[in-house]
């Protein structure tokens, strides 16, 4: 028992982003929502949240560093969303069988 309660201790990194989500919750001291900073390194640049935690980690006076975080990403995120924002069109229905479209189709003759 104790050898497996030993082996649960260490941790299992296999992937880039998973040591670059550790890397974040421990730059943040915010090890209890460590695996949401791993989905955010899968997700998206992970050389930009490294980089962004390490700036948020020399800061004093932040009371919740995770929160901080959090709150300066969604930010950037919409300022970089509002630039590119584009209005995307709805696609176009089908015709029916009942539809005038679908009628007039089947009126005209086959050559």
């Amino acid at each position: 028992m104790r050898l497996l309660r030993e082996r649960g201790k260490k941790s299992h990194v296999y992937r880039d982003y998973q040591l670059i989500g550790l890397e974040i919750a421990q730059l943040l001291q915010d090890e209890s929502h460590k695996s949401f900073y791993i989905k955010l390194a899968k997700e998206r640049n992970p050389a930009l949240l490294l980089a962004l935690a390490k700036d948020i980690a020399q800061k004093p006076g932040i009371k919740n560093r995770g929160a901080y975080f959090t709150k300066v990403l969604t930010s950037i995120t919409e300022e970089a969303r509002k630039g590119t924002r584009k209005k995307i069109p709805k696609p176009r229905k089908r015709p029916t069988k009942n539809s005038c479209h679908a009628k007039r189709a089947r009126r005209t003759p086959a050559k």
